[in-house]
């Protein structure tokens, strides 16, 4: 294999069995077409404890006990690896880890940013080290790739405004034909599908629903789907507020693609977010979604058109939502899937991707 056909990509994501969702589709999908040009591709994910089958065309190499930046030097120098490709995806921008991959013969390297931002912002102190890594390190990336424009805007923002010329977009997108659609209405049943710490602002969601009135209340169900640290402290805030009869958590699912057409409407009470991949997944389900207006949520959802938004952490404007929801005072009749399928589709997000490798 020629040298300017190698290419690595190192994601600072772990792979699991019980979790399939858009970005594992992408990898596999973005693997098959790379082959399919003749590269050799190798991966290099966090965490990779045992085979998945949906992954078993994939060259995988797994950190486990290091970050898989280090990992992925000493692959370089120790096993005497050479690629003249570097992707990244979920790893902070601006660092060493590019300058050191640069120096171990990496001709070209793309960062995707999937990194979400506070909402109220970075502090000052951040702020300028952030300005000071864009203006050492920027130079060994050769192309910075946002997930939306608000993630470009942040890339701008946080390293400086001098990198747009080599800052594009590129939209995430999910394989639209492995949804079921929802084809029937399922009053009153909610999903949540999220990685559970506190800055998705499920709490919130919990406070909202305990403080509906108690007819309503009573014939709520919302299914939270996902795993993380702020598991159990969820569960005793469900405890505590007399919401285990409404409020189930159900852990993470490899059947996402098919659970979705079960429920009337997603809810997505996070405070940060890049461009929500959960998003995609339950419109292409066609099922709307209750969520806010942080990262790129709107540009993918218009409100009372295939969802419904309001502001980050504002609790009773969430109660006020869900009330009218469930008395019929508000509805979403469109269907929701067409605009996934036709403009936030996995191909074309491939395809998008494939432009600048070549």
């Amino acid at each position: 294999m020629h040298k300017d056909k190698t290419i690595a990509i190192v994601c600072n994501y772990a792979l699991n069995p019980n979790r399939i969702g858009g970005m594992d589709r992408f990898f596999v999908a973005y693997d098959k077409k790379l082959k399919e040009l003749g590269y050799q591709v190798h991966w290099y994910f966090s965490s990779y404890k045992e085979p998945i089958q949906f992954f078993e065309g994939l060259t995988i190499f797994s950190a486990e006990s290091s970050s898989v930046e280090s990992f992925f030097i000493n692959n370089l120098n120790e096993k005497n690896r050479s690629y003249n490709i570097l992707v990244t995806h979920f790893i902070a921008l601006c660092t060493s880890f590019f300058k050191e991959a640069k120096k171990n013969g990496i001709q070209k390297t793309i960062a995707v940013d999937h990194n979400p931002r506070p909402l109220v912002g970075f502090s000052l102190k951040k702020r300028m080290k952030n300005k000071l890594k864009g203006i050492i390190y920027s130079k060994y990336i050769d192309l910075f790739v946002g997930v939306s424009v608000y993630t470009k805007k942040c890339i701008l923002k946080d390293y400086g405004f001098f990198l747009n010329k080599k800052t594009m977009v590129i939209y995430n997108g999910i394989d639209t034909s492995v949804f079921k659609k929802r084809t029937q209405e399922h009053k009153n049943k909610f999903i949540v599908t999220s990685h559970l710490r506190y800055s998705k602002g499920i709490q919130d969601l919990l406070i909202a629903v305990s403080q509906l009135p108690s007819n309503i209340k009573n014939t709520i169900q919302i299914d939270v789907f996902g795993e993380g640290p702020y598991e159990n402290e969820l569960k005793s805030i469900c405890t505590q507020l007399n919401l285990t009869s409404s409020i189930h958590f159900k852990g993470s699912s490899a059947n996402l693609n098919v659970l979705f057409a079960n429920y009337s409407y997603m809810i997505q009470p996070t405070y940060m977010e890049c461009f929500s991949l959960s998003i995609l997944e339950s419109l292409a389900s066609n099922v709307p979604v209750i969520t806010t207006t942080v990262g790129g949520n709107l540009e993918v959802i218009t409100h009372n058109k295939n969802g419904f938004i309001f502001e980050p952490g504002n609790v009773n404007e969430l109660k006020v939502l869900l009330e009218r929801i469930i008395l019929g005072e508000l509805k979403i009749s469109n269907e929701t899937n067409f605009l996934i399928e036709s403009e936030f589709n996995l191909e074309k997000m491939v395809d998008n991707h494939l432009i600048y490798i070549q």
